[in-house]
C-alpha cells in the first residue's frame, strides 16, 4: 500500500483544491494593489507574495516531486514568506492547508501539532493588537481559524480513511482474482488428473482385452479357426469400443442417460469366455443415484476386471450390484490373491482418489491363494 506522503504527491483532488486557493489568494492580492486598495506595499513585498504563491502553484503542478516531508516543508516556508510580505491579509487563510497535508506527510499527531501552532500564532499575533479582546472582527478571525484548523484535520482524517478503505478493496481485489486464478489452475490439474484416470481405467481394459483376444486367435488359428474367427471378432469389438469412448471422451457429451447395470453387464459380456467367466448380479434400482458416482463405480468395475484378468489368473469372477441408500459394487475373484500393503501402482490409487473426490470408499479383501474382493460404495452414510 503506498505510504500517505505518496498520496499527497500524486491525488489530483488535493492538488487542485490547494492550488485554487493559492491562485484565489494571489488573484485578491494583486487586485487590491491594481486597485489601490494596499497603498503601503512595498514592491519587494508584493514581489515576494507573489513569488511564494507561485512557488507554492509549481508544487502542487510537479507530479512526483519527491517525499511528503519535503514537500510539506518547501510549503510551510513559502507559506511564511507569504504572510511575511502580505499586506492584504488574505494569506494567513492559507494556513488552514497545512495540517491537511501535514496528515497525509507525517500523519494525525503532526497535523493537530500543526494546527495547534498556527492557531497559538494566530492568538499571538491578535493579542499583540491593542484592544483585541473588545474587538468582534478580531474575535470572529480568531474563531474562524480555529474553526478552519478543525475542519481540516477532520477533513484529512476523511479522507485518509477513504483512501486506506479503497487501497484495501483494491488489494482484497487483487488477492481473488490470484485465488481465482490458482482455482483455475487447481482445477485444470485436477482435471488432466482425471482424463489420466479415465485413460488408465477404460483404455487400459479395452487394450488389455484386444490383446487377450488376440493372443487366444493366434492359438487357436491351426488348431479350431472358428475360435479364432470368434477372438479376432471380439478384439474387433473391444477396439470399437475403446474408439467410441475415446469419442465421447474429446468430445465431452455428458447429454446421453448413463446405465450403471447396462455398462457393467456389456462390460462382463465382452470378457467372459470359456477361459475366463464373469457373472453380474443385481439388486436394487439405480435411478436416483447420481451419474457422477455411477461412472466411478464403473471405472472400478473396469480396473477390478482389468486385473483379474491380467494379473491374477482368475477363471472365475462374480460382479454384484446393489442398490440402496448407497450404490456398492463388488468384484470378487477366484484368483492368486496378493498382499494388499505390498501392491503399488496407479491402478489402487486411482480407484480411491475417484472415489474419494465423490465421498465414496474402496475396500480390498485379498490374500495369496484365496482371491481379491473389490468393494467401492458411493453415497449413503
Amino acid at each position: 500500500m503506498p505510504s500517505l506522503s505518496a498520496m499527497v504527491g500524486t491525488a489530483p483532488p488535493l492538488r487542485w483544491m490547494a492550488s485554487t486557493l493559492y491562485a484565489a489568494v494571489l488573484g485578491t492580492g494583486l487586485y487590491y494593489q491594481a486597485a489601490g486598495l494596499a497603498p503601503g506595499w512595498s514592491p519587494a513585498a508584493l514581489g515576494g507574495f507573489v513569488a511564494g504563491l507561485l512557488g507554492l502553484l509549481a508544487i502542487e503542478q510537479i507530479p512526483r516531486p519527491g517525499p511528503g516531508v519535503r514537500r510539506l516543508a518547501a510549503r510551510v516556508v513559502l507559506l511564511g514568506i507569504v504572510a511575511a510580505c502580505d499586506a492584504t491579509g488574505f494569506g494567513g487563510a492559507l494556513a488552514i492547508v497545512m495540517p491537511f497535508f501535514a496528515y497525509f506527510a507525517l500523519g494525525r499527531r503532526w497535523s493537530l501539532g500543526l494546527a495547534a501552532a498556527y492557531l497559538l500564532v494566530g492568538v499571538l499575533r491578535t493579542a499583540g493588537t491593542p484592544g483585541w479582546s473588545a474587538d468582534p472582527e478580531r474575535i470572529s478571525d480568531l474563531l474562524m481559524l480555529f474553526i478552519g484548523m478543525v475542519i481540516t484535520v477532520a477533513t484529512a482524517a476523511v479522507a485518509v480513511e477513504q483512501h486506506r478503505s479503497r487501497m484495501h478493496a483494491e488489494r482484497l481485489v487483487a488477492e481473488l482474482s490470484a485465488a481465482q486464478r490458482r482455482v483455475a489452475e487447481l482445477s485444470a490439474a485436477a482435471e488432466r488428473h482425471r482424463m489420466a484416470r479415465d485413460l488408465h481405467d477404460s483404455f487400459g481394459h479395452h487394450l488389455t482385452a484386444i490383446s487377450v483376444q488376440l493372443a487366444k486367435a493366434q492359438a487357436f488359428r491351426d488348431r479350431d479357426p472358428a475360435v479364432a474367427d470368434r477372438a479376432v471378432g471380439d478384439a474387433s469389438q473391444a477396439a470399437s469400443r475403446a474408439l467410441r469412448e475415446v469419442r465421447e471422451s474429446v468430445s465431452a457429451l455428458r447429454t446421453e442417460p448413463f446405465s450403471l447395470v447396462t455398462a457393467v453387464t456389456a462390460l462382463a459380456g465382452g470378457l467372459d469366455d470359456a477361459d475366463f467367466r464373469v457373472s453380474v448380479e443385481c439388486s436394487g434400482s439405480e435411478s436416483g443415484h447420481p451419474r457422477a458416482g455411477l461412472e466411478a463405480l464403473y471405472r472400478v468395475a473396469q480396473e477390478a476386471l482389468t486385473n483379474a484378468r491380467r494379473h491374477a489368473g482368475a477363471d472365475l469372477v462374480r460382479v454384484a450390484l446393489r442398490f440402496a441408500d448407497a450404490a456398492v459394487l463388488e468384484v470378487a475373484d477366484n484368483g492368486r490373491g496378493f498382499r494388499t500393503h505390498e501392491v503399488t501402482g496407479s491402478g489402487l490409487a486411482g480407484m480411491r482418489e475417484r472415489l474419494a473426490a465423490l465421498g465414496g470408499r474402496l475396500a480390498i479383501d485379498s490374500a495369496p491363494g484365496r482371491g481379491t474382493r473389490v468393494t467401492a460404495r458411493v453415497g449413503g452414510s
